[in-house]
């Protein structure tokens, strides 16, 4: 971890002095603590003590979280390549991030480690002043930069295709790379990391040649001159819709079935720590209530990506208008909503994610023991929500639960430190905001975890320590 002497040439001065500072503070707080979970061997290999899977911001910080607190056992894989980890320059097609640029996200208290440090010591806090939201490329160099200062080193291009329980107290992973056993998994993977993108059944009626999700990989040079319509009103809608416009389509039609866009982002009104903090403690019909209320208003999509499609002429905003019908004639959509009749080139689903183990081959051994919220809690009537239902019911270490008690004991090793974990926990685990507390709550729970599991290799450590503090010449002789 921060290796000035394995640094890359062409540093700027301004953050190389920051890297020094950080270095610094990071040895003044005796950061990383020392390494102190006992190491164990399976089968004649070295046991990995935690396997994040996924090495995008939230797999990062989790890392860095567990390498402060002395467990420095890890591995973190990453099926994409090389600075392509997470969605920041894949499949999300924003301008700017959404979060205010002040936020500290996965800087762990670390001043240092902020984007505001490592922006400032390169171009000046007039620039960063000067700056209006964070652009989203620039968004991935900083973590880029995070990885290397504090020394994460990411696997890229391991697919893990099975995650298997060899008994209560281990795992092992079956990867592209080979098996690696294991003591904890951390499942780092992002808004569809226990499913897939939804798209609804309607969908099936195109060709796929006629279709995307707004989480695949579009071309959009494609669409140059075609007529491109955009199913949704998030963000990702939003941000579709654009590209297509910026690509040069012919005319952009967005297919909303609200009667309005939804003006209000609910949780930014109660934003603090008591939220970061109080969440998890909330009885479980409050959790319901306060996410119900989140997911039923809807969050609306950002004013500069609504204002980047609306500047078009030739963008058009239906509203109250779901999807009824589609047919293909001659290459050619014709779409039906209850108020008109487009003729569309190209359909784009900005329909979200859904959690759905079956589209998971990784998590086949172990998906039908999993409880969810609707095994166990039911909402007051009225409250009823499809999509909480299907969030995994979570410990306080992020972990796992079994649907019936016994079944399946390595699930409590197995931690979800992605988007669907909010029900349980709060948004700690999937967003920039609060990504940090959601890290050290898990490290923390880890750690608690490890050093219970290896209590009888620690009390015979502390049997054994005979090292004297005092070395019998401190009392003078006055017999």
């Amino acid at each position: 971890m921060l290796d000035a002497a394995n640094a890359p040439t062409g540093v700027p001065a301004g953050l190389n002095a920051l890297e020094a500072r950080l270095r610094q503070d990071l040895g003044w707080l005796e950061l990383p603590a020392r390494p102190w979970v006992p190491p164990r061997r399976h089968a004649g290999q070295d046991v990995t003590d935690v396997v994040v899977i996924g090495g995008g911001m939230c797999g990062l910080v989790a890392a860095v979280a567990l390498r402060l607190l002395g467990i420095d056992n890890i591995r973190v894989l990453d099926r994409a390549a090389a600075g392509q980890e997470g969605p920041w320059v894949t499949y999300a097609r924003m301008e700017t991030l959404r979060s205010p640029k002040t936020l500290t996200g996965p800087a762990l208290d670390l001043p240092a480690l902020t984007f505001r440090a490592w922006h400032e010591a390169q171009h000046g806090p007039a620039a960063f002043a000067a700056m209006g939201k964070i652009p989203r490329g620039m968004w991935m160099d900083y973590l880029v930069w995070y990885r290397r200062v504090m020394g994460i080193e990411v696997e890229n291009g391991v697919e893990v295709t099975l995650i298997r329980p060899e008994t209560e107290a281990l795992f092992t992973l079956e990867t592209s790379a080979g098996r690696i056993p294991c003591r904890r998994v951390v499942l780092a993977t992002g808004r569809d990391g226990l499913g897939s993108a939804w798209l609804p059944e309607i969908a099936a009626l195109l060709p796929p040649a006629l279709r995307a999700h707004s989480r695949d990989d579009i071309d959009f040079a494609a669409l140059a001159g075609k007529r491109v319509g955009v199913v949704g009103a998030g963000a990702s809608a939003m941000d579709n819709a654009a590209a297509a416009l910026e690509a040069g389509c012919a005319r952009l039609d967005l297919l909303v079935r609200r009667p309005a866009l939804p003006w209000v982002n609910k949780f930014t009104g109660i934003g603090s720590p008591g939220v970061v903090h109080g969440f998890a403690g909330l009885p479980d019909d409050w959790k319901w209530r306060f996410l119900n209320l989140v997911l039923r208003s809807q969050t609306p999509p950002p004013r500069d990506s609504t204002l980047r499609v609306s500047r078009h002429p030739h963008a058009h905003l239906h509203l109250a208008s779901p999807v009824q019908d589609l047919t293909v004639q001659d290459g050619v959509i014709r779409l039906e909503t209850p108020a008109k009749v487009l003729e569309l080139d190209f359909l784009i689903f900005a329909t979200g994610f859904r959690v759905a183990f079956e589209t998971r081959p990784e998590l086949a051994l172990l998906a039908p023991y999993i409880r969810f919220w609707g095994d166990r809690f039911q909402p007051a009537k009225g409250e009823e929500n499809e999509e909480l239902s299907a969030s995994p019911d979570l410990d306080a270490a992020f972990a796992f639960q079994e649907k019936v008690p016994g079944t399946c004991p390595a699930l409590a090793r197995l931690h979800c430190f992605n988007y669907p974990a909010t029900l349980s926990h709060g948004k700690l685990s999937g967003d920039i905001p609060a990504v940090s507390a959601g890290a050290q709550r898990l490290a923390q729970g880890i750690a608690r975890a490890f050093f219970v599991e290896d209590r009888d290799i620690h009390y015979a450590t502390l049997e054994a320590y005979e090292t004297p503090e005092l070395l019998g010449d401190e009392w003078p002789d006055r017999s």
